[in-house]
């Protein structure tokens, strides 16, 4: 297994186990060269996506990620850790349902239109 691929599963045990809610992986081969793989979760209060982000955020750093960050760090509703190759999004429910992101990244986008 890739160091890519064990740090995925690290986060999302880490998201598990501190019950971060409808997590889901999109793999962003082939659609954008921003990372290789997207995470997003929900918290279930502003409280509880400051822990997330920043059980996260230890765990890229224990991994050897020394150039992550947390974006977000004064919303109450998102928080976005970025991992280099692997970028987590925590929401509350409702702003997870109004980007859409799911939905935006995992429709097959045709080549001539990926932006590098």
């Amino acid at each position: 297994m890739d160091k890519i691929s064990n740090l995925k599963t690290i986060i999302l045990k880490t998201l598990d186990s501190n019950k971060a809610l409808d997590i889901v992986t999109i793999n962003l081969e082939g659609k954008s060269s921003i990372a290789d793989y997207m995470i997003i979760a929900s918290g279930t209060s502003s409280r509880h996506i400051q822990a997330l982000s920043e059980q996260v955020f230890n765990e890229f750093k224990k991994n050897g990620i020394q150039n992550c960050k947390i974006e977000g760090k004064d919303s109450n509703e998102w928080k976005l850790v970025d991992g280099i190759d692997l970028i987590v999004h925590i929401f509350n429910p409702e702003k997870r349902k109004f980007y859409e992101l799911e939905k935006m990244w995992s429709e097959l986008i045709p080549k001539e239109k990926l932006m590098i």
